[in-house]
């Protein structure tokens, strides 16, 4: 009853219910351009292209555009061009000074990073579309699909239509920021992951009820160890380590007053986890790499060619798993120190008259920021890299088909968890502003205080 009473609460305040309906409405258009086949092919034969994206990395890839790349779909691309345009950019701000400068003009140095992001995301559109529309005979696709031939005309559309795909879904990720409510681009990719999710979980319930392979009791267990693996990710996200922070007040003659004088005493919070899942995409990336080298025409009858692509093509197998999490740690530290500003953050709290007990202010506290940072960096890399390998803990003691085990870990449960805390924030702190108590209280007004 407390649940459906927030919901009317929410229904009430109408720039939030419109704000809503804006997002569902993109979010639609978005599914229903993902099931659009493109022009020249016979949906009727995709059916060994689907069969290919069932696991591995093409699973993965299928899942992030909620299978849009095994519908051949004119979004097949997704929005992962965009995704990879802004990391590029994200890691040439720390070498290219004229980024660094945008950085500092504020908005208008930032709306020209996004022109630039924009345009870098064309670009590897452009290398993208045509490798997928390559792959694809490879990927299950008979020749006889193609409607139209494989010629120069087929190729010249699509790739069109597949970069027009990426640029649209990225217009609507914008808009869903700018009218909607949560953040466009990563509800793009939920709704994505969520999109392939009841397949999924069909798939494991035919495998294990239909095929006598545990029954009932093994999905009900496996529900459970869902939920608590949810439940650490909801942790690992939200957690965050406080740092006391002590603000002296404000004399009428412009000085400070020290904390035994009356000063009011605040927290810096520093996140367990302040790089997210940037990491593990990076990691994935990288994990790219070796299937494609060993795949070369170089390495291919080579036993290292054999084993790079056996060993970094099974997502659920040994070595895979275990650079797979090395590389999540060391990419946890590198994302953290880039983004995490010690430094400015000690500055700023000297601007503002505070200081943590014991720590001088200035180049003493940023040291003891960035101390800190790195304590509890390890312990959030170490449990980000195990979420992200837990799939393959699955995958080999409970014997989960592999498109359900994705959803044990990984980018796609942080990225799940991690935008639906975000939106309900959101929620939360327009309810807050109207005098309705949040999302997990009643939904009673709340009496505005005089």
């Amino acid at each position: 009853m407390k649940f459906i009473e927030s919901i009317k609460n929410v229904w009430k305040i109408e720039e939030l219910r419109n704000r809503i309906i804006v997002t569902l409405s993109l979010l639609l258009v978005y599914r229903f351009g993902a099931q659009v086949v493109l022009p020249g092919i016979d949906a009727a034969q995709l059916g060994g292209l689907a069969d290919s994206a069932d696991g591995g990395l093409l699973g993965l890839l299928n899942a992030f555009t909620g299978g849009a790349f095994a519908n051949a779909s004119v979004f097949a691309l997704g929005i992962m061009p965009y995704i990879s345009a802004s990391i590029v950019v994200q890691l040439m701000g720390i070498a290219i000074p004229y980024l660094q400068k945008l950085q500092k003009e504020g908005a208008s140095g930032q709306k020209k990073i996004t022109q630039i992001t924009r345009w870098l995301t064309i670009a590897i559109c452009l290398v993208q579309a045509p490798g997928y529309l390559a792959s694809l005979p490879a990927l299950g696709i008979p020749q006889s699909a193609f409607l139209l031939g494989t010629g120069g005309l087929f190729y010249f559309s699509s790739i069109v239509i597949l970069v027009t795909g990426c640029i649209f879904a990225m217009w609507l990720g914008e808009k869903i920021t700018d009218k909607g409510i949560g953040n466009g681009i990563s509800l793009l990719i939920m709704v994505g992951i969520i999109a392939t999710l009841p397949q999924s979980f069909v798939q494991e319930y035919a495998a294990r009820v239909t095929e006598s392979n545990g029954g009932l009791i093994m999905i009900l267990i496996e529900l459970v160890v869902w939920f608590v693996i949810i439940l650490a990710s909801v942790m690992l996200v939200m957690a965050v380590r406080k740092i006391a922070v002590q603000y002296a007040r404000r004399t009428a003659s412009g000085g400070y007053e020290r904390a035994a004088a009356g000063g009011s005493r605040q927290y810096i919070p520093l996140k367990l986890n302040a790089s997210g899942v940037m990491p593990i995409i990076f990691a994935q990336a990288i994990m790219f790499v070796p299937g494609l080298i060993g795949g070369s025409s170089f390495l291919k009858d080579t036993a290292a060619g054999l084993w790079m692509q056996t060993n970094f093509s099974d997502i659920f197998g040994f070595w895979y798993n275990v650079i797979f999490a090395l590389l999540i740690i060391i990419f946890t530290y590198f994302y953290t120190a880039i983004t995490v500003p010690t430094n400015k953050m000690a500055d700023d709290l000297k601007r503002s008259g505070g200081f943590i007990p014991g720590i001088r202010p200035g180049s003493e506290t940023s040291e003891y920021l960035d101390k800190i940072m790195s304590q509890i960096t390890l312990p959030g890399s170490i449990f980000l890299a195990l979420i992200a390998i837990f799939p393959a803990f699955i995958v080999k003691l409970m014997n989960v088909t592999q498109g359900w085990a994705l959803f044990f870990g990984g980018t796609s449960l942080l990225i799940m968890v991690g935008v639906a805390i975000d939106t309900m924030q959101q929620i939360n702190s327009y309810l807050l502003n109207r005098h309705y108590d949040g999302l997990m209280k009643t939904g009673k007004n709340r009496k505005a205080v005089a």
